[in-house]
């Protein structure tokens, strides 16, 4: 038996006889070029909780009726009660879709909860492990053959473990990742490329460990180019690249919808296996929200155009814009429709379609290595895969958030909304925070109130929860809302409320840190774990408006809105009252005009 550390980097399930297997990708700690590790767990299942109508009669029925023996009591919370429930165990994962019904339909059953909790998602919840992390595990080091699974090539490099006892976090430090970056540049002569009919010409890399090489069927003096035979043996020696730069991150800018796919296609028609996961599986395609996202299995793959749709407001999205937003440099740009023939023409204008390629994929690793930590921050604060989280909504990362801490807390977590629960949402809104026109003019003595943090305070100051909201309250122990006088209890404290302040509270300490540092490194990591903090909070009222949030309450955006609307007006009344003029105000602060 061997004990390894590891960065997590990745995990899906796969089925091994009857039994799901859940697989681990990561990387060996402190070892850039070490071998990739992926680590396979046999002994986890899926499992649904039942609300009962009669808690033997239930248990009784399940059992009987449906031949399930792994079923148990359970004490849990419930918005707070702790009630009864049934905890029923399933043998795999796709047992939980076949089932469910069947389960819900029996007499006995009042509802089925946590049915809809994907199975690897469940395991990191269950596990207490969090992607992006270090963790340990012990195991025995097994050939990568006897997986029975995929075609590992024979010279992987590639570690794969049988787990014995357990897998648990051992470190929180920001992992040091490799960073592989690509661009393809294709020959489209009738404007937009078909991948049937026009060849890719360029695939351009990157890596943040001194990589720089551009792969092509033309040849060039250029030192960074690689002139391969044909196109199938550039995407070949793309795939032997991949292999021996073995990335943790495998980034590129719109590639989920175009390098990848395009890839894809023309490796397809030329018949090239496009083996490039740390297992040898090939590429392949998920379903994320309306689109797909390209998977590499032990590489996380990351559209770098999705991180900064996320994080800028630009009136574009274009490599060379954002470039130019983030380090304040022109980036040199060749119209997309004139490639075709800056590679019919040679010479020169050929030199110069290299350079503007290969610039591409550097340009790509730069922007990752700004902008990937902070996302890399909340994964691990969310406790998803990077894969996942670099293509979630905000909405969808503080639910993964709450319901990881509704584990931690022993609360069965809330179903999604039905399809009509849904549809009686839509379209329903909470009043939106106070705004003041702007006074015309040309102002001096400007000054500017803020609150800090204000929605997520006065969650916390309020107590807003669907756990304390009630309809009757004995004086003096409910918070009262303005306007519409919704109220809340001020005891216990409330299951979203206790997670935002520990929230703020440990925001406050890194900040407090970030102060007191005199090492520019850790500064700028602390800043980045803060920032995250501070997007996870600042998200956290509008999902109480948001009809798919499993917690979802309006009358609670409604309350936090309403107070926020009272606090920015007294707040600017009392302004004027020490001379202060407000000639705007937007939600959370206002600009004052001081008058002697």
């Amino acid at each position: 038996m061997e004990t390894k550390k590891m960065v997590l980097l990745d995990i899906d399930y796969i089925t091994r006889g009857e039994k799901a297997v859940v697989r681990l990708f990561g990387r060996e700690k402190n070892e850039k070029e070490g071998k990739s590790v992926i680590v396979l767990d046999k002994g986890f299942k899926p499992y649904i909780y039942v609300v009962p109508h009669d808690l033997d009669k239930c248990q009784e029925q399940i059992i009987e009726e449906l031949n399930i023996p792994q079923v148990e009591k359970v004490k849990m919370k419930d918005l707070g009660q702790e009630k009864d429930f049934i905890k029923v165990t399933l043998n795999h994962p796709q047992d939980v879709p076949k089932l469910r019904d069947k389960i819900r339909d029996l007499s006995e059953v009042k509802d089925i909860r946590e049915h809809d909790i994907p199975f690897y998602r469940r395991y990191l919840i269950d596990k207490r492990l969090f992607p992006m992390a270090e963790v340990e595990v012990q195991g025995n080091v097994i050939n990568p053959h006897e997986m029975d699974i995929q075609d590992v090539p024979a010279n992987t490099s590639t570690c794969v473990m049988e787990l014995e006892g357990e897998i648990f976090p051992v470190s929180s430090e920001f992992p040091d990742l490799n960073i592989l970056s690509l661009d393809i540049e294709v020959y489209n002569p009738k404007g937009m490329p078909n991948s049937e009919t026009d060849p890719i010409i360029m695939i351009s890399l990157s890596s943040n460990q001194g990589l720089q090489k551009v792969l092509s069927t033309a040849e060039s003096p250029l030192n960074f180019v690689e002139t391969l035979d044909d196109e199938a043996a550039m995407l070949k020696r793309f795939v032997d690249i991949v292999e021996e730069e073995n990335p943790d991150l495998l980034i590129g800018y719109n590639s989920d919808n175009f390098d990848f796919p395009y890839i894809r296609d023309r490796a397809s028609l030329l018949d090239v296996p496009l083996k490039l996961g740390t297992d040898g599986s090939s590429l392949k395609f998920m379903k994320r929200g309306f689109a797909n996202a390209a998977l590499v299995k032990g590489r996380v793959h990351v559209d770098i155009y999705l991180i900064m749709r996320r994080y800028l407001h630009l009136d574009r999205y274009t490599l060379e814009r954002v470039y130019l937003e983030l380090f304040g440099k022109e980036k040199h740009d060749i119209p997309g429709d004139e490639i075709h023939e800056y590679w019919t023409a040679g010479g020169k204008k050929l030199e110069r379609l290299f350079r503007y390629s290969l610039d591409d994929a550097v340009t790509v690793t730069e922007i990752g290595e700004k902008m990937l930590p902070l996302t890399q921050e909340l994964t691990r604060i969310v406790g998803q895969p990077f894969f996942d989280v670099a293509r979630m909504t905000t909405g969808q990362m503080v639910e993964w958030y709450l319901i990881r801490k509704a584990y931690e807390q022993g609360e069965v977590v809330p179903n999604k909304p039905s399809s009509s629960q849904y549809s009686n949402r839509r379209g329903k809104r909470a009043t939106g925070g106070y705004v003041k026109d702007p006074v015309k003019g040309l102002h001096e003595n400007i000054v500017y109130f803020d609150f800090r943090s204000l929605y997520p305070s006065i969650i916390i100051s309020k107590n807003v929860s669907p756990d304390t909201l009630v309809n009757e309250c004995e004086s003096g122990k409910c918070h009262v809302s303005p306007e519409r006088g919704y109220m809340f209890l001020k005891e216990p404290t409330g299951f979203v409320p206790s997670i935002i302040g520990n929230i703020l509270n440990e925001r406050v300490r890194l900040k407090t840190m970030m102060k007191e540092s005199e090492d520019e490194k850790e500064k700028k990591i602390l800043n980045v774990q803060q920032e995250a903090l501070k997007r996870l909070a600042n998200s956290m009222y509008g999902v109480y408006g948001y009809s798919r949030f499993r917690w979802y309450r309006l009358e609670c955006a409604d309350a936090i809105t309403a107070w926020g609307r009272a606090y920015i007006k007294k707040t600017m009344a009392q302004a004027e009252e020490f001379g202060f003029k407000p000639v705007y105000a937007d939600t959370d602060g206002f600009y004052a005009v001081y008058q002697d």
